[in-house]
């Protein structure tokens, strides 16, 4: 009996879940886990767990789809998806209207496209599927390739929006780390549930697997087994074949399985070997080509080794060994020189029947014993197909290329090429520090003879400087920069200089500060034009702009963005492909100067020439670029989805560096995406500054100080203020110059939270002075925003009101709807609790509620529900009150407001005063007011316009 076979014995909990999970999937049941993480040691039981989720869901009308990852086939991108995806019915992938972005996943099929991207289509790929519920098992995923884990850990943080689960069975000492973090990390947020396999139950197996045997025997197997499934079927095997209790007491699972091959004749053995080196995927076609056996007589020895169990069937004419554990003692047991052969012989096969590159990689690898020129071009071609979407994969293919490369000089040009390529892939699939050590292996090579040679050099002082940048090594970044600037032995060519002089300016404002690069970028931008280069030229303008913009230096930023959009503008984008991060860096710049509607343009058009080059890299900048507008013009909603994007393509790369500053802005969005009260504002914030770690860079300070503002709206005014002075440093130096007022905002809010006037009437003057600097609408209304909680602190409501309308005024020049809408609301109700205001007040709460709305800002829809009742009652109240009146006070009432005296009302209404002027003050307690005046305001209200409604 197998273990695929036996009864699930002592799985009752487990069983349990499976039939929980497969209900609330049924039901689309709200906060059910999108994935199960099934864990134990090799053997106990994960692949017959999942083999009864696969059953148990069949049965209730579930589709189900079933992969695995294999062990000698780890750089296979997409392994166990594409076996899984094998199962889905055709109709269905052909239905999909994206169909053919899915293709390296679908069928392994080379692509090149956006691999980020790839993996949302592929989400998108299961929620279609999913018209009934759909259940995706993928096994022995401790064995999966690099592309595969990454695309799991997107589907852990991004589920399917549609009835699906997602099971993994791996051995959890034996999974990889990102494999082990993504599914923690889910644990952690509910999208994962996990179950750990144990040892069986001794009770339990005994009466169930050994019924007869004698029991001290059976106890004996057992206690061997240690309550492992595959070694206890072993066990009792041996014993059935008679082997003695005493031998198998010390006897290990390896030698017990291998017993198994003992009665096999030598035909029968090489198909085993065979199969064991082609893995999951053997084919009879495949495997009479690698054996040169007539398919006839092959098929005999096939079905002997079925019958044997030691072979199964799988989908779509698939032969595979029992279980993994059997198949890696066959591999290693095989002579290396068969392995190689058997490798070299499928290789060979596979190019007959037109196999994609990586499939005939696989085994020109294992085939590969010196240098072949037609063996490494497979490997080469393979690496180009997954460079986009399985860096990893070309990386490995690239080494294996490059240690049998010979080291001669007729090799020298093509070795410096295929590293600077195999750098490439390594930075992108995260590997920075190897990249960057490979980048300065090729810096280090002697140049090569003519031009192309010098061009590759620059481009891998340019590469390896954006590498240091990302691993948070700015002064090594600059320094390798300025070195090769100045190089005279050859000096760089006038090309290279800008190149190498963008790069350089790039480093502002991350670390280094604008003005000891601006005498390099001015450089630049003189060399760039005396070749004519247009793109160089406006790289250098972009540079340029956005370093001025940080400082707050905006007169000149201004004009080196305008003198940058134009000739941008002016550009086709073909000529923009070497262009995007400076589009991305003009698009921040126009940000920082509040031309939002030009940044967003920007950064579109470098969204789309950086997916259709294949440059991710940029991604993230122009990304977040457009999500800082989309907060700024409060569409928050969208602004948490950029970001999103922008955080897969971080946490991909492998740079803290740049996920701190993702996850800053993303949290940055969330606080206006989410109601208030909700942890996840605060939580993303958090780990936007352990991203951070120490650093006192631009984005390390952007985290802190976004901390301080989640910590704020959460209610944590000691925290929020804490945060941002750690960001700032001493004197507030480390502030980005053009946002300062929005930090000391901050400040401001906390320090009058807590009861600290004094400390926030400096911060709130410092504000002031910073924002009449930089002249600029947002930061002016930030400041007006800081002023009020002043007077507001100190209980005058009214000049509060005033300044925070303001504050929205000034914030509607510039299109930030955000801030507006944020500054109405914290006004509405002063305005409308001053006796002169409720008519201001209503309206404020009105346009600042709609704007709310139409951005989808939660928080703010949240503020202006919470301030209605006492905007409404300030507004409505007086008006209620009116209607109280009895008949004759609001006939004294209405002449009141007309103007009349108190003798002028007796004498029309035949009164005598004394009467009157007991009915007006009966009015002036039922409505609220105190003077006649205000009694007339009320009334004119009432006649004027609608009551206040939310």
């Amino acid at each position: 009996m197998t273990t695929e076979r036996m009864p699930l014995i002592g799985r009752d909990a487990e069983l349990g879940l499976l039939d929980r999970l497969l209900a609330d999937l049924a039901a689309d049941a709200r906060g059910r886990p999108a994935v199960l993480d099934i864990s134990g040691e090799a053997g106990i039981g994960k692949s017959r767990l999942a083999h009864e989720l696969c059953r148990r869901a069949a049965r209730g009308g579930a589709t189900v789809l079933r992969g695995r990852a294999t062990e000698y086939e780890r750089h296979l991108p997409f392994q166990p998806f594409t076996d899984a995806f094998a199962d889905l019915d055709p109709a269905v992938r052909d239905s999909f209207p994206a169909a053919a972005a899915v293709a390296p996943v679908l069928t392994g099929a080379a692509h090149h496209a956006d691999r980020f991207g790839l993996h949302r289509a592929t989400a998108a790929l299961l929620a279609h599927a999913a018209t009934a519920p759909l259940v995706m098992v993928l096994d022995d995923l401790h064995w999966a390739d690099a592309a595969s884990l990454e695309l799991l850990d997107h589907l852990v943080r991004h589920p399917p929006r549609a009835r699906v689960l997602l099971a993994v069975a791996r051995r959890e000492r034996q999974s990889p780390a990102p494999l082990t973090a993504s599914l923690v990390r889910g644990t952690d947020t509910g999208a994962v549930r996990r179950t750990v396999l144990g040892p069986l139950d001794e009770r339990s197996c005994l009466a169930r697997l050994t019924p007869g045997l004698d029991h001290e025997e059976a106890v004996r197997l057992f206690a061997a087994s240690e309550g492992n499934p595959l070694c206890l079927l072993a066990l009792l095997q041996a014993h059935r074949e008679g082997a003695r209790v005493n031998r198998l007491s010390t006897t290990g699972l390896g030698a017990l399985l291998l017993d198994e091959l003992t009665p096999l004749g030598p035909a029968q053995r090489r198909l085993v070997e065979v199969v064991a080196a082609l893995g999951d995927h053997a084919t009879p076609a495949l495997l009479a080509a690698v054996t040169g056996r007539a398919p006839a007589d092959l098929a005999a020895d096939l079905a002997e080794l079925t019958r044997r169990d030691l072979l199964r069937a799988g989908a779509h004419g698939r032969l595979a060994l029992r279980h993994p554990v059997l198949r890696s003692l066959v591999h290693e047991g095989t002579d290396p020189w068969r392995r190689t052969e058997t490798h070299r012989l499928a290789a060979a096969a596979l190019a007959r029947a037109g196999a994609p590159p990586a499939e005939r990689a696989h085994h020109a690898e294992r085939s590969l014993s010196g240098w072949d020129p037609e063996t490494a071009a497979v490997l080469i071609q393979a690496a180009e197909q997954a460079a986009d979407t399985a860096p990893a994969s070309c990386a490995h293919w690239l080494g294996v290329v490059l240690r049998h490369l010979p080291h001669t000089p007729d090799h020298a040009v093509r070795r410096r090429e295929l590293t600077l390529r195999r750098a490439r892939a390594l930075g992108a699939c995260g590997r920075l520090r190897e990249s960057r050590d490979l980048l300065h292996q090729v810096i280090a090579l002697p140049d090569p003879a003519g031009e192309e040679a010098t061009g590759s050099r620059a481009s891998a002082v340019v590469l390896c400087a954006v590498t240091e940048r990302h691993l948070g090594r700015y002064s090594e970044a600059v320094a390798l920069l300025r070195r090769e600037l100045h190089r005279d032995d050859p000096a760089p060519s006038p090309a290279d200089q800008v190149a190498l002089g963008l790069e350089l300016g790039s480093s502002a404002p991350h670390d280094t500060s604008y003005p000891t690069v601006r005498a390099e970028v001015a450089r630049t931008l003189a060399v760039a034009r005396s070749l004519g280069d247009e793109v160089g030229v406006a790289g250098a303008l972009a540079v340029a702009a956005l370093g001025e913009a940080y400082e707050g230096e905006t007169t000149e930023a201004d004009g080196y963005a305008r003198q940058a959009a134009a000739l941008v503008d002016s550009l086709p984008d073909d000529d923009l492909t070497g262009l995007c991060e400076q589009l991305a860096r003009l698009g921040w710049a126009e940000a920082f100067l509040e031309r939002f509607a030009d940044a967003e343009r920007h950064a579109d058009r470098g969204l789309a020439v950086a997916r259709r080059t294949g440059q991710l890299h940029l991604l993230p900048h122009l990304l977040l670029c457009k999500a800082h507008v989309h907060i700024q013009i409060c569409r928050p909603v969208s602004a948490v989805e950029l970001a999103d994007e922008a955080e897969d393509i971080a946490r991909g790369i492998g740079s803290d560096e740049l996920l701190a500053f993702v996850l800053a802005t993303k949290a940055h969005a969330v606080v206006a995406a989410c109601p208030p009260g909700d942890p996840r504002p605060l939580a993303v914030a958090e780990e936007a500054v352990v991203a951070a770690g120490s650093g006192v860079n631009w984005w390390a300070s952007v985290a802190r100080c976004v901390l301080g503002y989640a910590a704020l709206t959460a209610g944590d005014p000691a925290r929020a203020r804490e945060a941002v002075l750690q960001a700032g440093g001493p004197g507030l130096r480390r502030l980005q110059p053009s946002m300062r007022p929005l930090f000391l905002e901050v400040l401001v809010t906390s320090a009058v939270a807590v009861g600290e006037v004094d400390e926030a009437k400096e911060w709130a003057l410092r504000a002031r002075e910073e924002a009449e600097r930089l002249d600029l609408p947002v930061q002016r209304a930030s400041a007006m925003r800081s002023a009020a909680h002043i007077p507001l602190g100190l209980g005058d409501a009214a000049a509060a009101g005033d300044l925070f309308l303001a504050a929205a005024e000034e914030s509607a020049r510039s299109g930030a709807q955000f801030w507006e809408a944020f500054s109405l609301l914290l006004g509405a109700p002063l305005l409308a609790a001053d006796p002169d205001g409720p008519r201001r007040g209503r309206a404020a709460w009105q346009r600042g509620r709609r704007l709310a709305a139409a951005g989808g800002s939660a928080m703010l829809t949240g503020l202006a529900d919470a301030i209605g009742p006492a905007v409404a009652d300030a507004v409505d109240g007086p008006e209620r009150r009116l209607a109280e009146l009895t008949a004759r006070e609001q006939e004294i009432a209405a002449l009141v407001a007309e103007g009349l005296t108190s003798p002028a009302i007796a004498d029309r209404l035949c009164l005598s005063r004394r009467t009157v002027e007991t009915h007006v003050s009966r009015i002036y307690r039922k409505t609220g007011v105190s003077s006649r005046a205000a009694l007339a305001a009320l009334i004119a209200a009432r006649t004027s316009g609608p009551a206040f409604s939310g």
